[in-house]
């Protein structure tokens, strides 16, 4: 099945310092994969006490820019800390399709190479002092969002993975069980992610008693979450405020059931 990428545009923010909110801080940082050295950007509330569960955030296909860190730091306003990291190596920004596919085919050159990246990066979020190393999920964008799911097919440990926009090919056969809960969110009109795709994702997470939902939104494109989206010129790609707060908020519950306490198992009736 071939794999689709997305488009989105940005620049990368830098240093340690507040945004928005007075306790809200973000951090650049360095990490590496192997001799690649990567990019990584973290959020947090630091008026929050205690470590709380981290959500990595994998970039579209022009690599770790202001889109991506937008969402760590919506994440860390939401109580989680933020992690947005890098697929590609550090200051691999593409300005032309032509760049971000070579990048994206470096990237995941082999599925073990994919893999080693996302793991990289999952390992500097379970050292972060704020982070509940046993409670980490996964959103994706566009490119990003294959990534993510192709982590939870591998068994990778994540709670969650929420895709948005994201694409739905693999390489990877489905596992005979797949442990994260899965939510795809998706526009309605989006061209890059056709029915048929969709209908295949659907009959191979049920294949793999996967606990998942997609989500179609009517009058979306492809980049729906992405204010930079419309600049691409590009006509199947545009921004939608409405779509991309609601599915923002989809993904926000989708998290709170995925970390929520097990339910306490009720006491064994009494028999007269």
């Amino acid at each position: 099945m071939k794999r689709v990428v997305g488009w989105s545009l940005g620049i990368a923010a830098l240093l340690v310092c507040p945004v928005a909110d007075a306790a809200l801080r973000t951090r650049t940082m360095e990490y590496k994969q192997g001799t690649t050295v990567l990019t990584g950007y973290v959020a947090w509330d630091d008026a929050k006490p205690g470590k709380r569960p981290a959500v990595l955030v994998v970039h579209e296909w022009w690599g770790h820019n202001a889109h991506a860190r937008r969402q760590a730091e919506r994440l860390a306003q939401a109580g989680y800390v933020g992690f947005a990291l890098d697929m590609f190596g550090k200051g691999k920004l593409a300005q032309h399709p032509k760049d971000a596919q070579a990048f994206v085919a470096e990237a995941t050159a082999s599925f073990p190479a994919e893999r080693a990246r996302f793991e990289a990066a999952l390992a500097e979020a379970k050292r972060l002092p704020e982070v509940d190393a046993s409670r980490i999920a996964a959103f994706g964008y566009c490119f990003g969002g294959a990534v993510a799911l192709d982590m939870a097919r591998a068994g990778v440990p994540l709670a969650a993975v929420v895709t948005f926009h994201g694409s739905l090919g693999t390489q990877l056969p489905p596992p005979p069980t797949l442990t994260p809960k899965i939510l795809v969110q998706t526009g309605a009109d989006d061209p890059m992610i056709g029915a048929e795709a969709i209908e295949s994702f659907k009959k191979a997470m049920t294949q793999s008693h996967a606990t998942f939902q997609v989500i179609s939104y009517p009058g979306a494109k492809h980049s729906f979450t992405n204010p930079e989206a419309d600049k691409a010129g590009i006509p199947a790609l545009a921004y939608n405020k409405v779509v991309d707060d609601k599915s923002f908020a989809a993904a926000l519950a989708w998290l709170g059931e995925a970390f929520a306490p097990p339910a306490p198992k009720a006491p064994p009736s009494k028999s007269n």
